[in-house]
């Protein structure tokens, strides 16, 4: 099994590769190192993976450079953990998540089927969802109205993998994640902007009076679900990764301001209409398809990412 992680410089495509790494198995890493966030934090993300992980700078929007990879390496299997993240920053740059997360996506789906890879994954979300009323999100709901670009460009993906898998027989298994987090987590998400603004003692902006909920899930518990479907080819499969209990912002923080020590100054702000009242995973189908079973409670979680924060960033330990 040779596997090609799409994004594999990036918070979970990095831990991925690390895992196969670990088992002894080839890993072409693929990465643009786009500026979204500080590309340094991504090389430094794939700086020890050693010589049986092969680096390949790229894009995914390159149909002539991937037509190149697949022509260099014998890939068996893809995960795709490419694309633009962010679903606010993605409110006024529609055309751009749309030719990354779905141009590029469909350019991996397309070389796939013509190198015959035995299995492709589809990093989704769970923003697709949208603003549901049925809670917990379950698969079988119909994700037709996304809030912002990033989960309708991520929802497009999917769609097009189903085309994919119905025209080709590629099998294609999308894993719709669920706020996910952890050390070495990207700066742009909440779990380390809480901690710098508690330790910097600046207003952290606080949706709705905290009320918004959200399904907290713990990277490693998400990359063993990745390692679990890499190994479960089942024509075309849909499923939730997440823990399976929401908690409100204020809860969020709360843990936090316990772990440092440090009251947040909360910015009372309202919610963005790109932002849903809560994410709540069912992921019964996940357990039963690929064993998924999550490890890692929300407050253990926050405690680890602490202290990672400390010893990267070379605090003294309380």
């Amino acid at each position: 099994m040779a596997v090609l992680i799409a994004g594999g410089a990036g918070f979970i495509g990095s831990r991925l590769a690390a895992k196969l790494v670990q088992q002894q198995k080839p890993v072409i890493v693929l990465d643009n190192f786009d500026s979204y966030y500080d590309p340094r934090i991504k090389r430094a993300n794939i700086s020890g993976l050693g010589e049986q992980a092969r680096i390949v700078e790229g894009d995914i929007r390159d149909r002539a450079g991937l037509e190149r990879l697949f022509a260099d390496y014998h890939i068996t299997h893809i995960a795709n953990m490419a694309g633009l993240a962010g679903v606010r920053n993605s409110i006024e740059q529609g055309p751009l998540y749309s030719d990354v997360n779905v141009t590029g996506a469909v350019h991996l789906m397309d070389l796939a089927r013509r190198h015959n890879v035995k299995l492709f994954i589809q990093a989704s979300t769970s923003s697709v969802y949208g603003q549901t009323s049925r809670i917990p999100f379950r698969e079988e709901d119909a994700p037709d109205e996304p809030l912002a670009a990033y989960p309708a460009s991520k929802r497009a993906a999917e769609l097009f993998g189903y085309s994919y898998h119905h025209m080709f027989g590629l099998n294609f298994s999308v894993l719709r994640f669920f706020n996910v987090y952890g050390p070495n987590g990207r700066p742009d998400m909440m779990p380390l902007r809480a901690i710098e603004a508690i330790l910097q003692q600046k207003p952290l902006p606080v949706y709705d009076n905290g009320e918004l909920k959200r399904d907290w899930t713990y990277v490693d518990d998400v990359v063993a679900a990745i390692m679990a479907a890499l190994d479960r080819p089942m024509g075309f499969a849909l499923m939730n990764i997440g823990y399976g209990a929401p908690i409100s912002l204020n809860e969020f923080i709360e843990i936090y301001e316990d772990l440092i020590g440090q009251k947040a100054i909360r910015q009372p702000t309202p919610a963005p209409a790109s932002e849903p009242r809560i994410t709540y995973c069912d992921n019964t189908r996940a357990r039963e398809r690929l064993g998924f079973n999550p490890q890692v409670h929300i407050r253990e979680g926050l405690a680890r990412t602490w202290a990672w924060y400390q010893k990267h960033h070379g605090l003294a330990t309380g």
